[in-house]
């Protein structure tokens, strides 16, 4: 199996490399692709040295795999390159994610829909993932209608100049700023672009991707926010069934669900935390309890590793899938 990184020297590059080795993934070329400047340079992967190569010389080799992590423009200028000599694109960013004719996976919820005719395939917005993942189980026993979603996004879904201006601020070192505003110590009620319905990008991919991903009944409003963490996304959830619940079965489902670790109990002050979630692959539920407001409705508050299941992780497991079923 002969696999590219595009982006291999990028922050989520560096945890697919990662995820690749814990995973076992059956490797027998890894092709490392980086910019111009990083060419000739190598990356360790499993005690190999690989050399990074420019983005034209992968496509001509022709290989089974291309892992996407290097930008929007650059996912929509080569991914289809790749996809022409038969390369199976599994791309990090936003541009194929709505396109009809693209699907959007994460494994544990539609990855059987894949076929050997899937050669650009879309990997969710990291905070769409742990959303859909959470609701995927309650959504098929009682009927999920709406979904209001709070999100408390780690500074690592910005990129390298989110993680230095951090650093900078706490060391009392002038700097680039990645963010309008100062964050630390502070939130910005603020991830991606504002559109002009006054919802920023990420809202607004919670919402749609929700809708593609598990149901298109599925009404999801959000408010995401920017806080100075440096690994994981956290949500508060406030979902509506069609369907009264029961709150140990609702907990026994989430239990049940591949990828899905439950951590509540509140007498001895379990919960997730995005401190407890940096590193690994899962994504943790908890703070279970009824919305008391109205009927039919839950609260819960879901964690994950932004860079791991949010994007490197879930890239990885599309990949597993695909060289399980023979599709690649």
């Amino acid at each position: 199996m002969r696999v590219a990184i595009i982006g291999a020297t990028g922050m989520v590059g560096s945890v697919m490399l990662k995820v690749l080795r814990e995973m076992s993934f059956p490797i027998t070329e890894l092709v490392p692709v980086a910019s111009e400047a990083s060419v000739g340079k190598t990356v360790d992967f499993d005690g190999r040295e690989c050399i990074v190569v420019g983005i034209q010389t992968a496509i001509d080799m022709k290989l089974d795999i291309a892992l996407f992590s290097a930008g929007g423009a650059a996912s929509l200028k080569w991914a289809p390159k790749f996809a022409e000599v038969g390369t199976t694109v599994i791309d990090n960013s936003s541009v194929w994610r709505m396109d009809p004719s693209k699907k959007l996976i994460v494994p544990e919820i539609n990855g059987g829909s894949l076929t050997t005719l899937d050669k650009i395939i879309a990997n969710p917005n990291c905070s769409t993932i742990q959303l859909v993942l959470a609701l995927k189980p309650l959504h098929k026993k009682y009927k999920v209608k709406r979904v209001v979603v709070s999100t408390y996004q780690s500074i690592t879904g910005t990129g390298a100049r989110a993680t230095t201006q951090l650093a900078n601020e706490r060391a009392g070192i002038s700097g680039e700023m990645a963010y309008p505003y100062v964050i630390d110590n502070n939130c910005l009620p603020h991830c991606d672009d504002f559109t002009e319905s006054g919802y920023t990008k990420e809202e607004l991919k919670l919402t749609n991707e929700t809708k593609k991903i598990l149901d298109p009944n599925i009404n999801v409003t959000a408010t995401a926010v920017r806080v100075p963490v440096m690994g994981g996304h956290s949500e508060a959830l406030n979902i509506e069934f069609e369907n009264d619940f029961d709150l140990s079965e609702v907990r026994m489902l989430l239990h049940e669900q591949e990828g899905i670790t439950v951590k509540d109990d509140p007498t001895t002050n379990t919960y997730p935390m995005p401190l407890y979630s940096e590193g690994k692959n899962d994504v943790f539920v908890g703070r279970i309890r009824r919305d008391e407001s109205q009927v039919n409705t839950l609260n819960m508050w879901v964690v994950t590793d932004n860079l791991r299941k949010g994007a490197a992780t879930n890239a990885v497991q599309i990949a597993q899938l695909l060289v399980n079923n023979g599709l690649v």
